[in-house]
């Protein structure tokens, strides 16, 4: 369904899910999860609920979102990793998160690994 044959009030909810994501919501977030928006909502370019929060830095909202089931490993449509922006970002925190959550350091291109090293942060992947 096109954004512009959806019901307005559930355009307004998913914008309002995303910022929530960027924002590191996770409280109103999972509110919103719990009722029925898709854990794994993306944006127009790919970017899941859970690579906005992994990219803004909020810890506490990836593991919301795991919890209820997003896909650490989802790629957006330039074939990035949560994981990945998470290192590029800095997020160490994040990074732990989605470790734990057994996010896949070789998915994506470039991957979590290849930018570990490119940033000399191999050691954020080894727990």
């Amino acid at each position: 369904m096109s954004e512009s044959s959806t019901p307005p009030e559930l355009v307004e909810i998913a914008h309002a899910c995303f910022d929530f994501a960027r924002e590191g919501d996770a409280a109103r977030l999972a509110a919103y999860v719990d009722r029925g928006v898709p854990v794994d909502l993306t944006d127009r370019r790919g970017n899941t609920l859970l690579m906005l929060a992994a990219y803004h830095g909020h810890a506490d909202t990836v593991t919301a979102l795991v919890q209820r089931g997003a896909d650490p490993d989802r790629l957006n449509d330039r074939g990035q990793s949560p994981l990945a922006g998470a290192i590029f970002k800095g997020e160490d925190e994040v990074v732990a998160a989605l470790m734990a959550a057994g996010a896949d350091p070789d998915a994506g291109a470039p991957t979590a690994r290849a930018t570990a090293q490119m940033f000399g942060r191999t050691d954020l992947l080894h727990g």
